[in-house]
């Protein structure tokens, strides 16, 4: 096929790209239309979030924020409120590393919304030591040895609590189902479930 091949009239194939470009360039100057493939194009560039007020009460203290509709709670406690006792691990509810309580019920912080959270009361690990003495559940971990990395503990920690919270004497079997959300990949289940019921005859005084 020739470089010039004509199409009709007398005109080449080469000629008439050029004139059909220039007119297409020439009406989108005179009236500011773009094709429509453009237009689209223009339309899918990503939007800058609003930002939303949300008042977080943590630990019994309230906290006014603002935040995109997007951010985790997680994201709201580590990085808008420095609480970092609740671990990003998974990021979609499946190891239990960022579990905070929620109206005393644990939650994946990782898997609410912050503005979902709000008008709710937050407990993270970091509020359980009061006047500088450890949560007797925070000190039956410490006793048994029910950690080793640390970096799943926190999580562990407000899941039992949460336990306790309704059941003041679980059994082994109970500890043991309410802690199925959580993975310790150090493996010492056996010294965290220890801790827990230890926990739970210190907190009814039978220890």
């Amino acid at each position: 096929m020739g470089k010039g091949r004509k199409v009709s009239g007398g005109v080449t194939r080469r000629s008439f790209l050029k004139v059909a470009g220039s007119g297409a360039a020439l009406t989108e100057v005179l009236t500011g239309c773009r094709p429509s493939a453009e237009v689209a194009v223009a339309e899918e560039q990503p939007q800058v979030a609003t930002k939303v007020s949300v008042t977080l009460r943590v630990n019994g203290k309230s906290h006014r924020l603002q935040l995109e509709p997007r951010v985790t709670l997680l994201n709201a406690l580590r990085h808008h409120l420095h609480l970092t006792g609740a671990k990003p691990v998974c990021d979609r509810g499946e190891c239990g590393a960022c579990t905070v309580l929620m109206d005393g019920k644990p939650i994946y912080s990782c898997m609410l919304l912050a503005v979902d959270a709000d008008g709710h009361e937050i407990t993270t690990v970091e509020g359980l030591a009061q006047d500088g003495r450890l949560h007797p559940l925070q000190a039956a971990f410490v006793e048994k040895d029910a950690l080793q990395c640390g970096f799943c503990t926190p999580g562990f920690i407000m899941a039992a609590l949460g336990l306790l919270r309704e059941n003041k004497n679980p059994t082994l079997e109970q500890v043991r189902a309410a802690l199925s959300g959580n993975i310790c990949r150090c493996g010492v289940y056996t010294r965290i479930f220890e801790a827990v019921l230890e926990a739970a005859k210190k907190m009814q005084g039978r220890a």
